[in-house]
């Protein structure tokens, strides 16, 4: 460990200058990853049928290759999980994700292979300490652990050859052995299912450890923090591992947790946000002082970017980088050396910077409340949900939202259910900031909240504590990246989990 850790050290320090090649010339990285793309799958099956051979230009295989959902690659991902090679990638395909998304009962599996592990996720984690040593040169990161707070599933077998689990397990399991040196806890503890055992053994197994960095999903980042508070009965984190620096997030805004973190963890805490998924690494943050993440481009991506308002039309147009506006709502579509084409990934983004391409995650597809034509976004609720909590002294741990719809006696209104973890001392003043701050943020619920003509003043219920987990733990997704949809367009969710509050 003693040695090592100075030799990645120094590595991930040298190799800035390759991430800043693709900065200075980003549409020439992107081009050369495409033409690479394009050259390993002309031989497949969804290359010849799709002719890439002949595909030169950017412009040609947009107009050959057209969007493509899950459901769409979804037969040739079956035909991989059952033996067949060769389909969408040309090495073999024996890895497979299984995602944990919010607004679906079923599962994805998306085709992991030896390139999109190794140039993708591997080389996007290497490059987030690149990143952090390049903002931060005094770091001493490496001289401890990190703690990786992921993964709730076992590796599960499709056949002899052939296995899926979650990403986090996927990636652990397949990396290299000298990794185990630096991070922590071990795969039978990282990897354990029932996540209130789970807190517990990542906990005894770390509070003596010399821990640097945390990543993980802010929810149960904060549950482990106050386990580890009170197992040494002091108040910050600092006072449990005096080296710890860093805290790596991401998956959910961070928002509204960044206050709670603040206080728990002490001072001369750095925080950095990283944006990946089953089915690829995406951006990490570069400089603390900017909005927004650095958009990887030199990863086995090409990216590819849908103005939201094209999602949905029968012949939907994207757009590449040198064609994007900051500040305006994309649905990214990627192709990847994971073999998904011109694949709708779901989340929604804006670009922060063009110079470099900087981006944040404004929300999904299918997240979002419109039902009176308001066009609220996940960002301008988390936006809001912090002035809100900033404004009447409170802490908020997690929350969703969904439409009321028009009756006989009233008009429509925003319902939301939000689980407090410190209670403001009144809640409809809780509302009223709320609305205020949305008013502020969006003017298209602003312009349906005057004089509550269309909308009315928001309903907000304080849940119990536990009820968002125990709706998680009906569906079966309690625990890793699985999270509460923030928004959402009918009341599907929101009625299963008000039911719960009632019992």
């Amino acid at each position: 460990m003693k040695i090592l850790s100075p030799a990645i050290s120094r590595l991930a320090r040298l190799r800035y200058w390759k991430i800043d090649q693709w900065i200075t010339d980003p549409i020439a990285a992107q081009r050369e990853v495409l033409q690479d793309l394009i050259t390993h799958a002309q031989h497949t099956e969804i290359g010849r049928r799709y002719g890439f051979h002949e595909i030169f230009r950017v412009c040609d295989f947009k107009k050959r290759v057209p969007i493509h959902e899950y459901d769409d690659l979804k037969p040739y991902i079956e035909r991989l999980m059952n033996g067949e090679q060769n389909l969408l990638w040309d090495t073999p395909v024996y890895w497979f994700a299984k995602s944990s998304g919010t607004t679906s009962e079923k599962s994805k599996f998306i085709p992991v292979t030896e390139e999109s592990l190794e140039n993708t996720h591997y080389q996007g984690a290497k490059d987030v300490l690149t990143l952090y040593y390049q903002s931060h040169p005094e770091s001493d990161l490496l001289t401890g652990k990190g703690l990786v707070i992921g993964g709730s599933h076992q590796i599960n077998a499709i056949n002899e050859d052939s296995h899926y689990g979650d990403l986090s397990a996927v990636l652990l399991q397949n990396t290299p052995f000298w990794s185990t040196w630096i991070r922590t806890p071990e795969l039978s503890i990282a990897l354990m299912d029932e996540w209130e055992s789970k807190i517990e053994s990542l906990a005894e197994s770390t509070i003596n450890e010399n821990v640097t960095s945390i990543s993980g999903v802010p929810t149960w980042t904060l549950v482990l923090i106050k386990r580890l508070l009170q197992m040494k009965g002091v108040s910050t984190l600092k006072e449990v591992w005096p080296n710890f620096e860093l805290y790596i997030h991401g998956g959910v805004s961070f928002t509204p947790y960044r206050e709670q973190f603040q206080k728990l963890m002490g001072a001369d805490i750095n925080y950095l946000e990283m944006y990946n998924a089953s089915e690829g690494f995406f951006a990490a943050q570069d400089n603390p002082h900017e909005d927004g993440m650095l958009l990887y481009l030199n990863h086995g991506i090409f990216y590819e970017f849908m103005p939201v308002e094209e999602y949905g039309s029968q012949n939907p147009q994207t757009v590449g980088l040198k064609d994007v506006t900051i500040g305006k709502n994309y649905a990214p579509v990627i192709s990847t050396n994971g073999g998904l084409w011109r694949y709708l990934l779901g989340d929604t983004i804006q670009f922060t910077s063009l110079i470099p391409y900087r981006i944040k995650v404004s929300g999904r597809l299918k997240h979002y409340i419109n039902a009176f034509g308001e066009e609220v976004i996940v960002d301008n609720t988390d936006k809001a949900i912090a002035v809100a909590t900033q404004k009447t002294n409170s802490i908020v741990s997690d929350y969703t939202a969904a439409p009321v719809y028009f009756s006989d006696n009233s008009n429509g209104a925003h319902e939301w259910l939000i689980e407090f973890e410190q209670n403001p001392e009144n809640l409809a003043h809780f509302t009223y900031e709320l609305d205020c701050a949305l008013k502020s943020l969006n003017s298209d619920y602003e312009a349906k909240r005057h004089k509550d003509i269309a909308l009315r003043m928001p309903l907000v219920h304080a849940l119990k504590q536990g009820t968002f987990n125990e709706w998680l733990r009906c569906k079966g997704k309690l625990g890793g990246q699985h999270k509460v949809p923030r928004l959402s367009n009918d009341r599907k969710f929101i009625d299963e989990i008000i039911a719960i509050h009632n019992k």
